[in-house]
């Protein structure tokens, strides 16, 4: 036998159905009890009204008999004013005010006396009101006091009200029945209808697993959640798509940037191979300590080109949590490890205490990379000036070297991976170092800016934004 699924086995599109289709059956089902509810009520309290009224009429007179010919008369008049009957089953009868029956006339020839009925005919009550059996039938009674003592009890069948709201309870079942059937319909084709958006966001991401194609695709004709959802959608194939091309362009970089030093190093250590096996065309001594001085240099230069990419790849997402640090401590560390690298120059530092929300290590190397870079564009016993200062919502470093400047036409360019400029082809570097530097700088909400210093040098500012001011 096979096991109904269970609620979270259920599909998105059942689950919503189902939710829809009891949320609309349970709406249906309460109005109509409701209106169930009311109607009968406001026929009792009808039924009950026109009771008291035969009550009072009742009391007036001096029979039972007298009675009920009192309220016939009065139901054939109302009958006759096109007002609604009180119906048949109108039985009236008497107490003393010794609670004792003196007469009865009508459908019955006994109502039944309660206590509640002796005190009204006592005079401790004025009057009251309930539902009894008689011979099997339930009646309403009315009991209320007579002008002269005792009590008259008027007593009338409830069938035809009984029937009405029997009659009224079929129609609302099966209204009710005709609701749950067109709620379970219009939740299927809400739950459709809802969700086919999310159907063609589902087809779209199981095309892009097929085709392995990251453009964006998916119309946004959908509005609120489901259209929020198809733009982060789009916004992810698009950031998809742009890191798949950054990633193609460094892979054509590194091997575009690779194959000058690694066709330099197999040309020296083949030259060196084959130097050996022709011991007759061996080097000169010379040669051959060049030959292994340049090799050494372009390992050197390799492994910092390898490290430089590692640092710029892994740098896209910083594993190293930000904290709050004192940025002089940074840049005094970084000023003081270009002081021992570059022994030739002087480095002029002015530090400002400035509090920053940063990632130490990461921002360590990007102040380094731009002392680097102006230490080596510096002449022999030149200064490299550094100063820190602090506006209202930023913290700013800056780096001012002695050198030629940056061209006009290289500014633009300064920042992106692997550029150098014609006058840099000579100098040792792989064009990663500033590259590096703007994206750190990215990373903490900042900024890298290059520029030619009113002296003649190049001058660098790094911006950080000032967690006092809210920015982050």
């Amino acid at each position: 036998m096979r096991r109904p699924p269970r609620w979270r086995e259920l599909s998105l599109r059942g689950r919503l159905g189902v939710l829809v289709a009891a949320a609309v059956a349970i709406a249906v089902v309460g109005v109509s009890a409701i209106a169930w509810s009311i109607t009968k009520a406001d026929l009792y309290q009808q039924f009950d009204a026109r009771l008291e009224s035969y009550a009072q009429l009742a009391a007036k007179s001096s029979t039972p008999e007298e009675a009920l010919a009192t309220l016939s008369s009065a139901d054939q008049s109302q009958s006759e004013d096109g007002h609604e009957r009180a119906g048949g089953g109108l039985t009236v009868q008497f107490l003393s005010a010794a609670n004792v029956g003196t007469g009865t006339a009508g459908a019955k020839s006994l109502i039944p006396v309660t206590d509640l009925d002796r005190s009204v005919a006592a005079g401790t009550v004025d009057r009251v009101s309930d539902v009894r059996s008689i011979d099997g039938d339930r009646f309403r009674v009315w009991t209320a006091q007579r002008p002269g003592g005792g009590a008259v009890q008027v007593a009338q069948d409830a069938e035809e009200i009984e029937d009405t709201l029997e009659r009224l309870g079929f129609w609302l079942t099966i209204v009710s029945m005709a609701g749950v059937l067109g709620a379970t319909l219009a939740g299927h084709l809400i739950a459709r209808s809802a969700l086919r958006p999310v159907d063609d966001l589902t087809a779209a991401a199981e095309d892009v697993a097929r085709t392995q194609e990251l453009s964006p695709a998916i119309d946004i004709g959908a509005r609120g959640e489901i259209g929020r959802l198809a733009r982060a959608f789009n916004q992810m194939l698009s950031a998809l798509s742009n890191s798949r091309a950054e990633q193609r362009r460094l892979v054509e970089d590194v091997g575009h940037e690779l194959r000058t030093p690694l066709t330099s190093l197999r040309n020296n250590i083949e030259l060196l191979i084959h130097a050996e096996a022709h011991p007759e065309r061996s080097l000169p001594a010379v040669d051959r300590s060049k030959l292994l001085a340049d090799l050494d240099f372009q390992a050197v230069e390799l492994t910092a080109l390898i490290g430089e990419l590692v640092d710029l790849s892994g740098g896209e997402r910083p594993s190293e949590p930000e904290v709050r640090i004192d940025l002089a401590d940074v840049v005094r560390s970084a000023v003081d490890r270009t002081r021992s690298r570059w022994p030739r120059i002087q480095v002029i530092a002015e530090f400002t205490d400035a509090e920053v929300l940063a990632r130490e290590a990461g921002l360590e190397r990007a102040v380094l990379n731009v002392l680097d870079n102006a230490a080596k564009w510096s002449p022999k016993g030149g200064t490299v000036t550094v100063t820190m200062s602090r506006s209202a919502e930023k913290v700013r470093v800056r780096v001012e070297d002695e050198g030629p400047g940056i061209a006009d036409g290289d500014l633009p360019h300064v920042f992106e991976r692997f550029y150098r400029a014609d006058a840099a082809r000579a100098l040792p570097g792989s064009g990663l170092g500033l590259a590096i530097v703007d994206q750190v700088l990215t990373q903490h909400g900042g900024r890298a800016e290059a520029a030619n210093a009113p002296s003649g040098g190049a001058r660098f500012d790094l911006f950080l934004p000032d967690p006092r001011a809210g920015i982050r």
